[in-house]
Order: C-alpha cells, then structure tokens, then sequence
C-alpha cells in the first residue's frame, strides 16, 4: 500500500492558518519542531508550563475573602488606637488627672473623694532643707516633701495637685458648655438660613473680632474667683469657630436625600437637626471640643497669672506660677512643677485632637482597615 503524496506547500499545514483566539493555536511558533518521525505521536494538545507558580491567576489571591467588615464606630476606634501620639497623650492626662483628684482628695459637690496624700494644701510647716524637693528616680522615693516646700512650709505636691484641679475644672467645663452652645447655634444657622442665619452668624463675628484675652479678663475679673463663674463666663468666648464650622457642615448636609426624604414625610426640624444633622458631624465636633480644652488651659492659666482668674486663698496652675515667679533663680522647682503640669496637659489635650481627627476624618488612607 502507497502512501498518498503530499501537496506541495502543505508539509506545515499550521503555519498559514490564522491565529484566531480560542483555536488552540495562539501559542505555536512558525518555526517546525524537530521530532522523531519514528516516534509514535501524540494527538492530545501542547499544554502550556508556567515556570513560576507566582504568575498564576487565583482569584483566592487576589481577593481575601475571609477578610472582615467594621462599622463606622468600629473603623474609628481601630483608626484612633493606632495612632501612637494619641495612646501616648492619652495615658498621660488620664494619669494627671487621677492623681490630681486622688492624691489630696475631691470636694466637687457630689464628688467627694478622700485623698491617700496625708498632707494639706493650706497647712504651713517648718521649712526643710530649704524646701528642696525630696523626689528621688533611682532609687525612687517620694520623701516628706517630694515636689518640695513653699515659703510658708506647705507642701507643694498638695498646692500642685490643688492647682491642677482647679485648672482641669475650668478646662473641661469650658470645652463642654462652648461646644454645646456652638454646635446648637451653627446648626440652627446652618439648617434655617435668611434672618436667623444673618443675625446669629453677625453675633458670632462681633465675637471673634474682640480679642479673646480682652474679653476673658473683662469675664474673669466678674467672676471675682470663683472657678464656676469663671468657667461659664469664659464658655461664652470659646464657642466662635465651632459655630462656624458645624454651620457649614449643616449647609452641606441639609441638601442631602435623607434630610429632603425626612422632611417629606413631616418629620419637624428640631429631630431633623438633632437626630439626623448633628450625628453626622459629630467629628467635627468632638476634634473642636478638645481643641478648646487645650486653649482654656493656657487662658485659665494667664488669667491667674495676671490676677483675674482663680484668686487666694484657691489656688490654680497659673496662680502658682505668678505667685512663686520671682523665686525662678533661688528655688526653680516652684517655677518648674506647674509649669510642667500644664505643658504636659496642653500637649496631650493637642495631640488627642490629632488623634480624633486622623480617626473621624473619612478621607484618611488606612489599607489595614
């Protein structure tokens, strides 16, 4: 039996063919393979070698499908923990706050706590040592007098730990009362607009135009020292720019669907503004909030160097520092101790907002979360 010959031009019959995707033959070369012609051959299709398995499409690898979903209270818990600077800032004012309300105990109305510090901020005693503090870090020791002794023999780790209280007070009751005035005013300027907005928002910048320091020393020297007046009073001065900023948050969110699908069905501003408004701008609010914990400490505090904040025989970190200004160069530690307690206070009160806001702030890039 003879073999039937070969038309001319067709020994490689799969070089002319197109290369039409999905036909098996995108991957053969022009060139024609060496091959045994006495070799049996196989009619099962070249399979393709991948020599790195890293090359290898898996939708396994390229999506994590075990991976799990937060919440937005969840993303900002995660967001807030992470950053280091806020963790550090956070531990140290709840440190000084404990110890400034628990070392000589608490007489706030309905916040009475005993103290475990056995010595009195009013009570005088024999100088020692010329006052020199007793504080030792290694090995640690706290001594009779660890912060040392005042010209009058009292202890001033006591008159410290008073001083702080009394600034931390202020500070707080600040920073609550002009948050809520400010978040209430720049809603209601933001959600009604015409009349009311013009009338509430020139009141705002009659307020910012007066120099801040002015109108706290006219305030504190009507609250003639006492910490609450002194802490409602200056509340009326640091509300300005949260108003501002909650009232351009309400003008951009009052146009959204939610609030037009609300106000559809009848539901009345006041739950408008508080139940669907605010709870979207509670970023912006709580960053301001402790911004201005931060700037009521320092005014508190050059108040009562200046002799209108708190006054004797009350005593605050500013007082102290006025008070005891002059011994700078013979006893510096009376300088340094406060001095230092609001610098800590006021950086970590800093650093916090910096924290509150990386965490509330939607436009931040966490791939971790």
């Amino acid at each position: 039996m003879t073999d039937r010959p070969t038309p001319p031009g067709d020994d490689h019959p799969d070089q002319d063919q197109p290369q039409v995707p999905g036909s098996g033959h995108e991957g053969i070369s022009p060139v024609p393979m060496q091959q045994d012609t006495g070799a049996p051959q196989s009619t099962e299709p070249p399979v393709l070698q991948v020599a790195d398995d890293d090359h290898e499409f898996s939708v396994e690898k390229k999506l994590d499908l075990t991976q799990k979903s937060y919440s937005q209270s969840q993303l900002v818990r995660r967001r807030f923990f992470r950053h280091r600077g806020a963790m550090v800032s956070f531990a140290a004012l709840v440190f000084v706050t404990v110890m400034a309300f628990s070392s000589i105990g608490s007489q706030i109305p309905g916040l009475e706590l005993p103290g475990w510090w056995g010595k009195s901020y009013t009570a005088g005693a024999l100088v020692e040592n010329r006052g020199r503090p007793t504080l030792q870090l290694w090995p640690f020791s706290l001594g009779e007098h660890p912060f040392g002794q005042d010209n009058a023999g009292k202890d001033y780790f006591a008159l410290t730990m008073r001083g702080t209280q009394r600034s931390l007070i202020v500070a707080f009751t600040v920073g609550i009362a002009s948050t809520i005035i400010g978040t209430v005013i720049g809603a209601i300027a933001g959600y009604y607009r015409g009349w009311i907005e013009s009338i509430l928002m020139r009141i705002t910048d009659l307020f910012i135009v007066i120099p801040a320091l002015v109108l706290a020393a006219v305030f504190g020297k009507m609250a003639n020292g006492g910490i609450w007046p002194l802490a409602l009073l200056l509340s009326v001065i640091g509300w300005t720019g949260l108003a501002r900023l909650v009232r351009g948050e309400v003008l951009s969110l009052r146009e959204r669907e939610f609030v037009a699908a609300a106000e559809a069905i009848g539901t009345n501003s006041s739950r408008i503004i508080f139940k669907h408004i605010l709870p979207n701008t509670i970023g912006t609010i709580i960053v301001s909030a402790t911004l201005a914990i931060a700037a009521t400490i320092l005014i508190e505090s050059a108040l009562s160097f200046l002799g209108w904040g708190v006054r004797a025989p009350d005593t605050s970190l500013g007082l102290l520092i006025s008070t005891y200004q002059n011994s700078f160069k013979s006893r510096p530690w009376l300088f340094w101790w406060p001095g230092m307690i609001i610098l800590i206070i006021a950086l970590a009160v800093n650093f916090l907002g910096d924290g509150l806001r990386d965490a509330f702030d939607p436009r931040q890039n966490r791939s971790a979360d």
